[in-house]
């Protein structure tokens, strides 16, 4: 099995298969139908038992929930943003919204800053340290469960889904990317509304800011203020000086305007400094991460589960094509009856079709009818006493077109071949419809047999109004 073609799973597909299997860790489903029907519409092993889960979890649930997921999910986020908004609100109120309209700087910028450089550390160790914790509170990880909780519940199929998805992008080391980037991204919208709301603030309000302490020496202060401020500084941001920082204390007089002014735009840069911008340059890291590695969202063929699906499929792939024997002369292929021997009759046979196939096929019913002669339908099962009850029935009729209709994924054999040229020798042409054809390859498998077995004149598609072009009985 090979890369490139377990790549061709997409995301929802990959989910679904990987929630199956987890059904099935509790005992196998039946899955008599979807086997069949996986075993019939798809070429390669990863792509039968994506059908096959498919086919399963429609029957179990799994896609009806996996699509109330997708319904949800966009709404369960906008709400988060919502409350993210109102906390931001609600925060930079509680730094700009006291009664005597002091800030003191330092409060503040903790206040702000500490929650989110705790949950920023934790996010970085969880890069390089198992720590299954770090991802539970993130906001990544309460979006995807508050999502599967709305979409189903506990008594749902969400647990499985959750499961699955969780279980491919941790395959993939996409984890904390994937949770990081919806967690970054509402902490960048978090910042985004605190220093709007305290930029408006600020603007169109006299605050007094200033320092304050007991037990620390002022000193500290001055190394703290200029430490923070280094980086921000290199954007633009003022950085308050010594004077300026031991003035503030005990600023009970005349207010310094431009002092004030200093430590508002330090204060501002140092949260778009260290808070802002990590989030947003996370943000965007995490969605390239995502975009690099999401081709590697599959799920492990190398498990025995898949194993054993793929040994199943293989016992269930059709039997190659029985040529010639070796050094048996190929019989002529037989030239009909002559133009004046015909009846215009179209004869249309089933050939050893599976169980399960509709007969007569719907597609038949918009021909013509102008007679009870015109049309006949048949079908029979390949014996003996069915082939030789035909012949002698085509032989009586002598139709003008006989339409054999056969099992498109189905190997033709020995046995077609001699049946093709007893037809042949009892009508004017005949026919090949390929009925259910999978894929192209499956027409050509019969179109190459047709070239190699000497019967090139029998027209073969796997539509119907091609193989009847110009051959319905007309009065």
């Amino acid at each position: 099995m090979t890369n490139t073609a377990l790549r061709d799973l997409a995301f929802s597909d990959a989910v679904t298969t990987e929630a199956v299997r987890w059904a099935e860790q509790n005992g196998p489903l039946d899955d008599t139908s979807a086997m069949r029907a996986a075993a019939s519409w798809h070429a390669d092993g990863p792509a039968q038992i994506a059908e096959r889960a498919r086919q399963l979890g429609e029957r179990i649930g799994l896609l009806q929930e996996l699509d109330r997921a997708r319904q949800w999910a966009p709404w369960v986020l906008l709400a988060m943003i919502a409350l993210i908004v109102t906390a931001g609100l609600g925060l930079a109120s509680s730094v700009t919204g006291a009664g005597d309209r002091h800030i003191n700087v330092i409060v503040a910028l903790v206040s702000l800053l500490g929650v989110h450089a705790l949950t920023l550390l934790l996010w970085l160790a969880g890069l390089w340290m198992p720590l299954r914790f770090t991802g539970n509170a993130s906001f990544g990880r309460i979006w995807l469960s508050l999502t599967a909780r709305v979409a189903g519940g506990k008594r749902g199929q969400a647990p499985l889904l959750v499961r699955a998805a969780t279980g491919l992008v941790a395959r993939a080391r996409l984890l904390p990317w994937a949770f990081g980037m919806v967690s970054h991204g509402i902490w960048s919208l978090s910042f985004a509304v605190v220093l709007a709301a305290m930029l408006f603030a600020l603007a169109f309000r006299s605050y007094t800011l200033s320092w304050e302490t007991t037990i620390l020496e002022p000193a500290f202060f001055v190394r703290a203020v200029h430490a923070l401020g280094w980086l921000p500084a290199k954007l633009g941001f003022p950085v308050p000086d010594a004077a300026t920082v031991m003035a503030a204390p005990g600023a009970m007089g005349a207010i310094d305007h431009g002092g004030q002014r200093t430590w508002a735009l330090w204060l501002t840069g140092c949260i778009v400094v260290y808070g802002l911008l990590p989030r947003a340059v996370l943000t965007l890291w995490s969605a390239a991460m995502w975009r690099a590695r999401r081709k590697a969202l599959q799920p492990d063929w190398r498990e025995p589960y898949y194993r054993k699906l793929l040994g199943r499929f293989a016992a269930l792939a059709p039997a190659a094509i029985v040529d010639a024997d070796p050094g048996r002369t190929r019989p002529d292929t037989p030239e009909g009856l002559a133009e004046a021997q015909l009846h215009d009759v179209l004869f249309v046979i089933g050939f050893e079709l599976p169980p399960d196939t509709p007969w007569p096929p719907p597609a038949l019913s918009g021909l013509p009818a102008t007679g009870p002669d015109v049309l006949q339908v048949q079908r029979i099962d390949g014996s003996a006493p069915a082939r030789r009850a035909l012949l002698d029935q085509l032989a009586r009729v002598q139709p003008r077109t006989v339409l054999l209709v056969c099992h498109a994924a189905s190997s033709p054999d020995r046995g077609t071949e001699r049946f093709l040229r007893e037809v042949l020798a009892h009508c004017g042409e005949c026919r090949l419809w390929l009925a259910e054809a999978p894929n192209e390859g499956a027409v050509r498998r019969w179109l190459d047999w047709l070239s190699d077995t000497g019967l090139q004149r029998v027209a073969a598609s796997d539509r119907l109004d091609t193989a009847l072009q110009d051959a319905v009985a007309t009065p």
